[in-house]
This record gives structure tokens, C-alpha cells and sequence, in this order.
């Protein structure tokens, strides 16, 4: 059981250090030019770090680690795509990613004795509801926020990272990193944390391009 609790925390680690990075890569980058910039390889370590925060999510039975993940996971890759970045990876590589989130849905399913049981994700060890409730509220609203990062870079027809992005950034980031307060979740607070920063600073960079 250590054994696997260290696998496990391993993964989200891992992951949060790739989301921090992804977010530090672009902070350091937007702070050179005096304004948000978008680099590709804020969205190649996106991608990674989902891949790895989706099976840490299914490892957990957190079910509102997974809604996040299975939301914004596409929109990584659909930004790759407008970069022209996607089209660098190799083919088996491409479609391995593309079909994972398909892969891990069927395995649940076969793991489960041929039916999904949302008891136990939505149970997480006796994780009273309300809080849950919360997590997965903050988990969807940081998740909407490519969304709208997407809908707006398809709008203009290249992938960037609008005010609005921050804004909604910020928002998801509290409500997450008090339900990993409240969970005790090393990995969620950490990431968290760290984000919470660099997102109000991106809001400062964006307002001041706005209004100078």
C-alpha cells in the first residue's frame, strides 16, 4: 500500500511541477516582452502534465480532479494545433494521446466488473458532500477557463491567453486551493499556490496593456 501511495503522489507531483512550469515558462516570458505572451511550450506542458494529473485523479478516485482534466485536455491539444505544434509530434505519438482519455474510460469500466461505479468516485472516502460539491465547482470553472481561451483563440484564429482567462484563473484557483485546504492534499495546494501568484500578476500585465 506505501508502495502504491508513493507511485501515486509521485504522479501528482509530477504533474504540478510540469502546470507550475507551463505557467512560470509563460510568466517569465510575458515579464521580457511587457505583455502576455503565449509560448508553445506553455501548451506541450499542459498536455503533459493532464495526462499525468488524469491517471493521478483515477488512482485517487477524485472525481473532481478527472472532471478538470477531461474538460480542458483537448483544448491542449486543439491550441498545439493552431501553433502548429501538434503537427511535429509523431503520428503513433498523436494518436496514443488522442484515444488515452477513451483508453482510461474503458479500463474503468472493465476494472469495475463491466459497469463504472460512481459510488466510489463520488464517495473519495467518505468525503462529505458539500466539500466535494466545492471541488468540483472550482475544478469546472478553472477548467471553463480554456474554454473560453479556446473559443476566443478560434475567434482569432490563434492561440493566445486573453485578460478574461486570468481573470476566471483566478477565481477557479481560490475555490481549488481551499478544497485542498480542507482535503489536506499536498499536491492540489501546492499548485495552487504557486498559480494563485503568477495569475494575479498576468492580470496586472494584461489591464496595464489595456488602459497603459
Amino acid at each position: 500500500m506505501m508502495t502504491n501511495d508513493i507511485i501515486t503522489y509521485t504522479i501528482g507531483f509530477t504533474s504540478q511541477i510540469l502546470f507550475s512550469a507551463r505557467t512560470l515558462v509563460q510568466w517569465i516570458k510575458s515579464e521580457r516582452a511587457k505583455k502576455i505572451i503565449t509560448p508553445e511550450l506553455f501548451w506541450k506542458l499542459s498536455l503533459t502534465a493532464s495526462f499525468l494529473l488524469f491517471i493521478y485523479g483515477l488512482l485517487k478516485h477524485d472525481f473532481a480532479i478527472m472532471l478538470g482534466q477531461a474538460i480542458t485536455y483537448f483544448i491542449y491539444i486543439r491550441n498545439m494545433q493552431l501553433q502548429g505544434s501538434w503537427a511535429k509530434i509523431r503520428k503513433i505519438i498523436r494518436y496514443f494521446l488522442v484515444v488515452f482519455p477513451f483508453i482510461t474510460i474503458i479500463l474503468l469500466f472493465l476494472s469495475s466488473g463491466n459497469y463504472v461505479n460512481f459510488n466510489i468516485l463520488f464517495r473519495n472516502n467518505n468525503l462529505p458532500l458539500m466539500p466535494l460539491i466545492w471541488g468540483s465547482t472550482g475544478q469546472v470553472i478553472f477548467s471553463l477557463r480554456f474554454v473560453y481561451q479556446w473559443i476566443y483563440s478560434e475567434k482569432k484564429k490563434i492561440s493566445t491567453l486573453p485578460l478574461g482567462f486570468w481573470k476566471i484563473s483566478l477565481i477557479g484557483s481560490f475555490i481549488i486551493l481551499t478544497y485542498g485546504i480542507f482535503r489536506r492534499d499536498p499536491v492540489l495546494i501546492t499548485g495552487q499556490f504557486f498559480g494563485f501568484i503568477i495569475y494575479s500578476r498576468n492580470i496586472l500585465l494584461g489591464m496595464r496593456r489595456i488602459y497603459g
